[in-house]
Order: structure tokens, then C-alpha cells, then sequence
């Protein structure tokens, strides 16, 4: 009997997690890059709260600090930066928090209902992005997709619960039968 019950409390608490590997966990790894949202925020200091998008250079425009270089850096890495700046005459101990709030879009092409380019969602799988274009078209191969991420220019074949992650484009072939 207190067997079943552990054994019971076991599977809830392993539901109530989702299961490792099979998605893309962008979290504190992930490099901002042209498109992202973020919100950068400094204790104390309203005034100083930004809500911005990345330009096509990967820069933002800070209050008092003007252009600063984010792409290719991590949130805390953000943080860490604005923080310095803001310590050279501004403040004198910044406690500085950066959110991203929108990711950049992903894109999906080819045999898919909708191609396009659509909001990235963590979790995202291709099974997930086809899903959200619309499904596959009657052509559409569902072995010849591949999957074109950041500045390579090397495509790779994926299947279904391949991760897909923020500016990854995914091309969906066309197949005979």
C-alpha cells in the first residue's frame, strides 16, 4: 500500500516537469541577436527601465549611455555591461536585470500550408512548427526538411522533434509520392 502511493507521487512529480532534450531550452545561454525584445531594468531607477528591439546591427540606444553592442551576448552579459556603463559616473552600485520579451522569429518555407516567418515559442519543436504554418501542404516530403541555422550556411536534414530555436530557417521539400 505506502508502496503504490510513493510510487503514485513519483509519476505526478516526473508530469510536472517537461522531459529533457528533446526541445530547445533557450534559457541563460541564449545569444540576443537582431530581433530580440528585451527589457532592461535598474533598480530604483525608472528612468532607466528600456523596453527595446535589437536593430538590423545588433545595437540598442540607451538612455545616457547611447548605442551599445548586444548582439552575440547573453542576458547577464547585458546586464553585466549596462551595469559598468551606468557605474562610470552615473550610479554607484546598479543592480541591473535584463528579460528578454520577445525572441526573434523563426522562418518556415517550402510544402507547409502558410510559409513564412513566425514568433518563436520555447519548446519549439519542427513537429510544432509545421503545426503552426499550417501543416504540410499534399506535396510536401516529410523526409527532405532541413534546417539552416545562424550565419552557416550548411543545410541539415532534421525530423520531428528536432529543436528549433530562434532565426533557424526550415525548408520543406517537395516529394514525388
Amino acid at each position: 500500500m505506502m508502496f503504490r502511493w510513493l510510487k503514485s507521487i513519483v509519476v505526478l512529480v516526473m508530469l510536472s516537469f517537461p522531459l529533457l532534450g528533446n526541445s530547445a531550452d533557450v534559457g541563460d545561454n541564449y545569444l540576443l541577436d537582431t530581433g530580440d525584445k528585451i527589457l532592461i531594468k535598474v533598480f530604483d531607477e525608472n528612468d532607466l527601465t528600456v523596453e527595446t528591439r535589437l536593430n538590423n546591427r545588433g545595437r540598442i540606444n540607451y538612455s545616457y549611455l547611447g548605442e551599445l553592442e548586444i548582439t552575440g551576448k547573453t542576458t547577464e552579459e547585458v546586464e553585466e555591461l549596462v551595469s559598468d556603463k551606468l557605474k562610470e559616473g552615473f550610479l554607484l552600485n546598479p543592480s541591473v536585470s535584463v528579460t528578454v520579451l520577445e525572441y526573434r522569429p523563426f522562418f518556415i518555407n517550402g510544402e507547409v500550408s502558410s510559409p513564412g516567418d513566425y514568433p518563436y515559442q520555447p519548446g519549439l519543436t519542427l513537429e510544432k512548427a509545421v503545426s503552426i504554418a499550417g501543416g504540410f501542404t499534399d506535396r510536401a516530403s516529410r523526409r527532405k526538411i532541413y534546417l539552416l541555422r545562424g550565419d552557416s550556411d550548411k543545410r541539415s536534414k532534421i525530423g520531428f522533434q528536432h529543436s528549433i530555436e530562434p532565426g533557424d530557417i526550415v525548408t520543406v521539400e517537395e516529394g514525388f509520392f
